[in-house]
């Protein structure tokens, strides 16, 4: 799997457990809670 560099993104969803991300290339993530990151479409 390869190795991105996450940048987050504040939004007020961060104070109920939603972070989004940009990764190195440009690409927003998202990560609910305890779950593992997922590319947005």
């Amino acid at each position: 799997m390869p190795s991105y560099y996450f940048k987050e993104v504040w939004t007020p969803l961060k104070w109920i457990g939603i972070k989004f991300f940009h990764d190195d290339e440009g690409k927003l993530w998202i990560k609910w809670w305890s779950n593992p990151r997922k590319r947005v479409h």
